[in-house]
C-alpha cells in the first residue's frame, strides 16, 4: 500500500495523552493479529512529523533512515512540507533509496567496495548519492576500487567532529569525524578538490551529546540541570567552531548543503547560520528514550505487541521474546518499555531476553495465555530489524500494513 499523511499539521486532540485509552485502542484495533507484530498509529506519526517541521523553523529536514528502515514511511515523509532527501547508514541502502529518491547522502564512510563499484559504474547514482569523507584514506579506497578515468563523478561530503572538548569530563559525544577544526577541514578539502573524481558538495556534523542525550531525565533534576549546561556550552562552542569550518571549506568549494543536528537538537542546530539542513529521523517514532527531553515530547508513534505464552507462577507471566535491545552502553534504560497493560514490569534477573520475558505486577495475575503487552523501544529503527512489516492503525482499524527493510529481503546493517 502507499502511506499518505496530513499535508497540514493534525488538528485533532492527541489521543495518547489519555495512556490507558491509547494503548487499549491499540490493542483492540489490532485484536485479528497475531502477536509478535509491529504497529504505527498515524495521528501520532502525523504528529510528529509537522512537530518535528515545526521545531526545525523552517529549516529543511533531512530524514536519518537509520531511525525508520521502511521505505513507505520515508516516502509518505518526504511528501511534506518541510523534508527533503536522506541521510543514509549504508553506502549499498543508499544506492536502493536512490532507485526512487534522488538526494540520498551517506552519512557514514564506507568500505564496501562491491557498493562504490556500482556506485561508480552508475552516472545516475551518482548524480543522486553523497559519499562521507573524513580523509584522504577514504579517497585513495574509492581510487583503488575504480580509477577515476574510468568512473562517474563521486560526489562527496566531509564529516566535521561536532564533540565537546570539556576541560573537565574531556571528549563528550561520539567519536567519529578525526577532522575537529577549520584547519583541519580546509586541509581535507584542498586534497578533494585536487583529485580527479571527486566532487566536494557538503558537509556534515553530528553533535549526539546535544541531539541524542536527554536533558531532562525522569527523578534526576540535578543530572538534568548539569547535562542542559553542558550542552548549552557545547553548542555555543560548536557554532563559532562549524561557522570557521563551513567558511574556510566554501572558499575553495561550493557547498550544496551542510547538515546537522538530530531530533533533540532540532531548534539549536537549526538556528547556526552555517546550516542549511538539519537530520531527524528517530522523532518521527517517538521511542522512549525521548520521554527524558525538557523541550518537546513527541508522540508514540510505533510500538510492538509481545504475547503472553506461559504462566510460571501465579504472579507472573511469561511473554514470547522481547529482548529487542537498543544501541549504545549497556544498562536498564536500553531495554523495551512496558507501556500496557500500566504495572508490569521485567524481572530483574532477567529482564528483557532473546526468546521469552517473564513480566510480574498485578496486571500480570489477570493476564491470560494469547493476551497481549505491548513494549516501546529505546530508540526508533531498531524496531524495524525485528519485523517484516509494520502495521498501520487509523482511529480503531488497521489501515494497512507497509514492509520494512527486513520484510523486502535487505538486512544492510
Amino acid at each position: 500500500m502507499t502511506l499518505a499523511l496530513q499535508v497540514s499539521p493534525p488538528t485533532t486532540a492527541r489521543p495518547w495523552e489519555d495512556v490507558d485509552a491509547y494503548w487499549s485502542a491499540m490493542n483492540t484495533a489490532t485484536a485479528a493479529l497475531d502477536p509478535v507484530f509491529g504497529a504505527v498509529n498515524l495521528a501520532a506519526l502525523s504528529y510528529n512529523a509537522h512537530d518535528l517541521a515545526r521545531r526545525a523553523n523552517g529549516v529543511p529536514i533531512r530524514i536519518a533512515s537509520k531511525s525508520v528502515r521502511c521505505r513507505g514511511v520515508l516516502d509518505a515523509v518526504l511528501a511534506l512540507p518541510g523534508y527533503h532527501g536522506v541521510l543514509a547508514y549504508t553506502l549499498a541502502e543508499a544506492l536502493w533509496l536512490a532507485e526512487t529518491i534522488d538526494d540520498v547522502v551517506v552519512g557514514y564512510p564506507s568500505a564496501d567496495r562491491a557498493a562504490i563499484a556500482r556506485l561508480a559504474a552508475s552516472p545516475e547514482l551518482a548524480r543522486r548519492v553523497t559519499i562521507m569523507v573524513d580523509s584522504v584514506d577514504h579517497l585513495d579506497l574509492v581510487d583503488a576500487v575504480v580509477a577515476p578515468n574510468a568512473r562517474a563523478e563521486i560526489r562527496v561530503a566531509v564529516e566535521l567532529d561536532s564533540s565537546f572538548k570539556s576541560r573537565l569530563l574531556g571528549h563528550i559525544g561520539v567519536w567519529r569525524s578525526p577532522v575537529h577544526g577549520p584547519e583541519q577541514a580546509r586541509a581535507l578539502a584542498e586534497a578533494i578538490v585536487a583529485r580527479r573524481g571527486f566532487r566536494l558538495v557538503g558537509m556534515m556534523g553530528y553533535e549526539a551529546q546535544v541531539a541524542g542525550l536527554g536533558n531532562a531525565p525522569k527523578g534526576s533534576p540535578v543530572r538534568g540541570a548539569l547535562v542542559r549546561a553542558l550542552q548549552r556550552s557545547s553548542m555555543a562552542e560548536l557554532l563559532e567552531r562549524r561557522g570557521a569550518a563551513v567558511a574556510a571549506v566554501s572558499a575553495l568549494a561550493p557547498l550544496e548543503f551542510v547538515n546537522g543536528g538530530g531530533t533533540g537538537s532540532l531548534e539549536v542546530t537549526g538556528a547556526d547560520a552555517s546550516v542549511t539542513e538539519v537530520a531527524a529521523g528517530s522523532g518521527l517514532f517517538g521511542p522512549h528514550l525521548f520521554d527524558n527531553y525538557a523541550h518537546f515530547t513527541p508522540a508514540p508513534a510505533a510500538a510492538f505487541a509481545l504475547p503472553v505464552v506461559r504462566r510460571p507462577a501465579p504472579d507472573r507471566v511469561t511473554l514470547l521474546g522481547g529482548g529487542w535491545i537498543a544501541s549504545g552502553p549497556p544498562g536498564v534504560d536500553r531495554l523495551p518499555q512496558i507501556v500496557w497493560p500500566a504495572g508490569l514490569k521485567m524481572v530483574p534477573r532477567e529482564m528483557a531476553g532473546e526468546v521469552q520475558t517473564p513480566v510480574t505486577g498485578e496486571p500480570a495475575t489477570r493476564l491470560r495465555l494469547g493476551d497481549r503487552v505491548w513494549l516501546r523501544h529505546t530508540k526508533a529503527g531498531e524496531l524495524s530489524e525485528h519485523v517484516n512489516e509494520l502495521h498501520l492503525i487509523d482511529g480503531n482499524a488497521v489501515a494497512g500494513a507497509l514492509p520494512t527493510y527486513r520484510g523486502e529481503g535487505k538486512a544492510f546493517l
